[in-house]
């Protein structure tokens, strides 16, 4: 069963990438933790906040019934990044869903400021949902990678099933500035093509230039529904999720994007 993490504010923004994630897994069985972080308990507040989650789950099970699903909610106090890695580890999530904005939205900011602390600092695979996104099937997936770094499994099994649930095609981008393949590199490609074997795979090499400008040319041009990006050390990704590179990355970027942690878990 999946164990996915739901922050919320009680934004539309937030209930968006509530009713996305719960379409990204309609066909698996999820449990689905909806959580309200704040960084002090007062009593009125705390009852307050448990009923707008109740009223939260209300309207959520009213608009997507889906027997396969199961839905908690709870208030936790605290600091987010480090509540929110903790709840991690609890429940052994599979994945956190955050819109990309909250309810203090800055329409000029494509990333709020939690949507990148939990990023950098959550140490689980992060899928973020564009402002005002309405669902879409992701049938075009692009993985921009220079298939040096090992992935993890568990990250591996969560993409392969997203992609395998929604017949997606898997357009697998090798950075790189000479077609030649090092062996690891072979073996990383034979990896990916028996990992996703039930998936359509497109492979294509590219030298990357100016990073922001050629994926966001590429999902353009091939009409791509979900990017996907590995935060990992000492990898040019690495650079992706820091400002104001994600930033730039992002203003064109109309689509969901998924990060997968090669981070120590």
């Amino acid at each position: 069963m999946r164990v996915i993490i739901i922050p919320t504010d009680f934004s539309e923004n937030a209930f968006n990438a509530l009713t996305c994630a719960i379409q990204y897994f309609n066909n698996e069985e999820a449990t689905f933790f909806i959580v309200h972080t704040c960084e002090t308990k007062e009593n009125h507040q705390s009852k307050e906040f448990e009923e707008q989650l109740d009223h939260l789950l209300e309207r959520v099970e009213y608009l997507t019934f889906n027997p396969l699903h199961h839905f908690d909610t709870q208030v936790i106090y605290g600091n987010l990044m480090t509540q929110l890695d903790n709840l991690v580890d609890v429940q052994n999530a599979d994945l956190v869903v955050m819109g990309t904005q909250g309810r203090t939205a800055d329409r000029k900011m494509s990333f709020g400021s939690n949507t990148l602390k939990v990023i950098k600092k959550v140490k689980c695979p992060v899928l973020a949902i564009p402002l005002e996104l309405e669902f879409k099937s992701p049938d075009r997936i692009l993985f921009p990678s220079e298939l040096l770094i090992p992935f993890k499994n568990r990250e591996l099994d969560l993409l392969s099933s997203i992609a395998y649930n929604h017949g997606s095609v898997l357009n697998l981008l090798h950075i790189a500035k000479f077609d030649t393949l090092s062996q690891r590199q072979q073996e990383m490609k034979a990896l990916w093509e028996s990992r996703f074997r039930e998936s359509e795979i497109k492979y294509k090499r590219q030298d990357l230039g100016v990073p922001t400008t050629v994926i966001n040319n590429i999902i353009t041009q091939n009409d791509i529904d979900l990017l996907v990006l590995v935060n990992s050390k000492h990898s040019f990704l690495e650079s992706f999720i820091q400002l104001p590179t994600i930033d730039s990355l992002s203003l064109n970027l109309k689509i969901p994007f998924l990060i997968l942690q090669n981070l120590p878990r």
